[in-house]
């Protein structure tokens, strides 16, 4: 009897033994992350995007290239916007958000993408697993899944993530962005994720990357250019501020709406028609702040009291002395969703 249970005992305990090795831990997972981080020269992949911060849900197609350590390349396509991508880039010089339908260009002082969560970018998804003392680790049949706390420093509507990693080759391959009820509100799928050490430091120049294909290179003639702003859209979120004044000024490509809300928190918002510079005089503006992204996924150029951005062939630009830079964002996303008038 006594022999049975020592043998017994001795089956549990190999038994054990092996499952032990044969499963990872959190901390074994993020190790083997991390390794694959510190050996990768570079990769490309592309993902689709799912953002249902608005009325309407938008999708995006996004193409991603990294080139270790700190080169970017970040092409944004939605499906919704006739003008053409953004894309932001990070180089030896800094970072940009390029719209090359327009020939326009924002140039960043900023440590965009450490200073915040990015859904879609390797590096920033380990960085927030590991900032995250208590995220979540479970292994499934097929995927290593994180849970944690996001960084949206502008945007605090959307606390939570979840990371799923392939349990074979630990790369990404869907990310979940959730509200505080839990509702996932945007969806990053990943596809042809590829390790690449191909990839020059001149993929990442933005005169290369501004001229695109035929089909999103400016073009000062081209279909439109000569009508003037015909929809005025107005925010939902105004956090109590009201119209008090709306005055439209003449300008030689057309007319500029200018709107004055007064209330607790006043503001100001401009809109005019997105002016599409010759391909011989890019326009650059240098921004002493951050790419930031709507809820329609628009990056826009946020500096100090003020946000500009462009969506479906019109600029805009918020202005306010009162308001936060993440109630900025709020309105500035509130707006493209909002009511339109002829």
């Amino acid at each position: 009897m006594q022999r049975r249970f020592l043998i017994l005992l001795f089956s549990l305990f190999i038994l054990g033994a092996l499952t032990a090795c044969g499963s990872q831990s959190k901390e074994d997972v993020i190790k083997k992350l991390e390794k694959q981080t510190e050996e990768m020269a570079g990769y490309k992949t592309e993902a689709n995007m799912k953002m249902r911060t608005g009325k309407e849900e938008q999708k995006y197609h996004i193409q991603v290239w990294h080139k270790k350590d700190d080169y970017y390349r970040v092409k944004l396509q939605n499906d919704q916007d006739e003008k053409g991508s953004q894309v932001i880039l990070k180089n030896d010089t800094g970072v940009y958000v390029l719209t090359p339908a327009l020939n326009k260009s924002f140039k960043f002082q900023s440590d965009w993408p450490q200073n915040t969560s990015q859904p879609y970018l390797f590096a920033s998804l380990l960085n927030d697993i590991k900032a995250d003392p208590e995220a979540e680790f479970t292994a499934t049949e097929n995927y290593f899944k994180f849970k944690t706390k996001t960084n949206y420093q502008n945007n605090k509507t959307l606390p939570y993530q979840e990371i799923y990693f392939d349990k074979k080759s630990y790369q990404p391959v869907m990310v979940k962005v959730f509200d505080q009820d839990m509702n996932a509100l945007v969806e990053v799928s990943f596809a042809n994720f590829t390790k690449d050490d191909s990839l020059k430091k001149e993929d990442f120049d933005v005169d290369k990357n501004m001229a695109m294909s035929p089909a999103e290179a400016p073009v000062a003639n081209m279909e439109g250019a000569d009508e003037e702003l015909e929809e005025v859209l107005y925010p939902q979120e105004t956090f109590g501020a009201e119209l008090a004044e709306e005055r439209e000024v003449k300008t030689d490509d057309g007319r500029r709406m200018i709107m004055t809300y007064a209330g607790d928190k006043n503001f100001t918002l401009v809109q005019e028609k997105a002016e599409v510079q010759p391909a011989s005089a890019q326009y650059s503006v240098h921004v002493n702040g951050d790419p930031v992204q709507l809820d329609d996924g628009v990056i826009g150029a946020l500096e100090h009291n003020r946000l500009e951005w462009s969506h479906n062939g019109t600029t805009y630009q918020l202005a306010s002395n009162e308001l936060t830079q993440e109630e900025m964002v709020a309105v500035a996303s509130s707006i493209n969703h909002g009511a339109m008038v002829k």
